[in-house]
């Protein structure tokens, strides 16, 4: 599923093969469960980081996974049966809409593996922009990329950013946590 997801829409899928659990445990590792009640991911595809969340969040946290790709969403809606869960055929750009529709007024925490240096023009801009605000004060954008270009995604946002490799993974990946002060 995951590979017919990247075959139809390349630009989108950032890569052929789902993240390695080494990248999951890295990229999750800074996130406060106990104060997280909404937790976003955009680009969930086959839901590789979505079961991994699910399991650590706590029983009165919601998930919102956002996709663009109608397939992975039936997908997800079809084989997460989670009640924490809402799987929504949408952008990422749309996010404080998309939350507000669910009663929040914020997430605590956005997790991203969109291709940002191969996203249409201005998308990945509007993505980043609508993510600083709908994140609450000590939130954090936690993003995991194949390129490091997408820092200059966070930067004109977001001014603690941490940054770290996972190897681990094909291809090795760059992580980033940008936190909103």
């Amino acid at each position: 599923m995951f590979f017919q997801g990247f075959l139809k829409h390349p630009v989108m899928v950032g890569s052929i093969i789902p993240s390695s659990d080494k990248l999951i445990r890295k990229m999750l590792a800074p996130v406060d469960w106990q104060n997280c009640k909404l937790f976003v991911e955009y680009g969930p595809g086959v839901g590789t980081f979505c079961r991994p969340i699910l399991e650590r969040m706590a029983p009165d946290a919601t998930l919102i996974a956002i996709d663009t790709n109608a397939d992975f969403i039936r997908y997800l809606d079809a084989t997460i049966t989670d009640s924490r869960f809402v799987a929504v055929e949408g952008s990422a750009a749309d996010v404080e809409r998309i939350i507000a529709e669910r009663g929040f007024a914020h997430a605590d925490y956005i997790l991203s593996g969109l291709p940002f240096s191969t996203l249409p023009p201005g998308v990945g801009p509007a993505i980043a922009a609508a993510t600083h605000r709908a994140l609450r004060i000590d939130g954090a954008f936690l993003v995991y990329q194949f390129s490091p270009k997408v820092k200059d995604f966070l930067i004109p946002h977001w001014s603690s950013i941490d940054h770290d490799m996972e190897w681990w993974n094909v291809p090795p990946a760059q992580l980033y946590w940008a936190w909103k002060e």
